[in-house]
């Protein structure tokens, strides 16, 4: 596959996830609720801070770490896409970058993220937490970086099969 269409993807997640954050914007009020399929709700929560509202005291450290992980992580996407294999890492750290620059792009432009997922579910606490599509993103691009990382055989493992093939061959000849 053509390097350039995970840098295409990552922009198109991108801008759906703005796309979304601005109907959540422009069509919720701030304590309205919408039910959508099975336990999520949409709603409308300005979060200043990182997750779950940390650090939203100190907004400029706020922006510039989120600032810095989106750099690290397109960073990392850029040396991966040059490689010819790694599907799974390219999709990975794809989904990543597209939900780290969203939220890193409303902490910039807007001062907040514009959270808009919720559930109902009965613990009260989580019942609070909402998130973004963006937030999806991050989450599953570290699901499938984490898999590529346990399932990955290591040059360790690739030199022992490597030593045991060989006693092998040799004695066949």
């Amino acid at each position: 596959m053509k390097r350039k269409w995970f840098f295409i993807e990552t922009a198109g997640l991108f801008a759906a996830d703005q796309l979304l954050k601005t109907y959540a914007e422009q069509n919720l009020d701030k304590k309205e609720e919408r039910k959508l399929a099975g336990p999520a709700v949409l709603r409308r929560v300005h979060n200043k801070g990182l997750c779950m509202e940390f650090l939203s005291e100190n907004q400029t450290a706020v922006r510039y770490l989120s600032l810095a992980a989106a750099g690290i992580v397109t960073i990392c996407q850029a040396v991966i896409s040059f490689r010819r294999k790694g599907f799974w890492k390219k999709q990975g750290l794809a989904l990543m970058s597209a939900g780290a620059w969203s939220n890193t792009f409303d902490r910039l432009a807007r001062g907040y993220v514009i959270d808009y997922v919720g559930f109902d579910v009965k613990d009260p606490k989580a019942a609070k937490i909402t998130y973004n599509l963006g937030d999806f993103f991050i989450a599953a691009g570290a699901v499938i970086l984490s898999l590529c990382s346990l399932f990955s055989p290591t040059k360790k493992k690739k030199e022992k099969v490597k030593r045991t093939e060989e006693p092998e061959q040799i004695a066949e000849e």
